[in-house]
């Protein structure tokens, strides 16, 4: 590294206004648009499945993570992260309006999903056969794919 760019690193960690948690917020959400344009370019205009997981955080409060699974151009089977969506609760239909909501906020269509899968463990199973349906009803093209993870 040389002078120049260490004195600004040196300046940049030293300025309270970069360091503050507003400011760093504000950075945090410029790389997740980024990623997320980029795993969008990426995909293209190609079909996905979506990867559901619900877990409770230390607040206790409920959050679904969303991820997206794809063949990419070299034909190579992708796994991306989405993101987090918060939940009021486990219904079926509020964790599919959740992954909805994720999707139009991506300009990602449920035309394009081929495939669905949620986490084995004990905080899904009970929703999946509802949610699974629900999707299926409106996406009859997402097939369910049990995780044995």
């Amino acid at each position: 590294m040389d002078g120049t760019n260490k004195a600004v690193l040196q300046n940049v960690l030293n300025d309270p206004a970069m360091t503050c948690p507003k400011m760093i917020k504000g950075l945090v959400n410029v790389c997740a648009r980024e990623t997320t344009r980029l795993i969008k370019q990426d995909l293209g205009e190609e079909n996905f499945a979506i990867l559901a997981c619900l877990f409770t955080d230390a607040s206790h409060n409920e959050q679904l993570v969303v991820c997206l699974r794809y063949v990419d151009k070299k034909g190579r089977v992708v796994e991306r992260f989405l993101g987090v969506v918060r939940v009021e609760n486990r219904k079926p239909s509020t964790i599919k309006a959740a992954i909805e909501s994720l999707l139009r906020d991506h300009s990602l269509s449920w035309s394009r999903v081929r495939g669905q899968g949620y986490d084995g463990a004990g905080n899904m199973r009970a929703h999946v056969k509802g949610l699974k349906k629900i999707i299926m009803d409106e996406s009859s093209s997402a097939h369910y794919v049990h995780c044995f993870a």
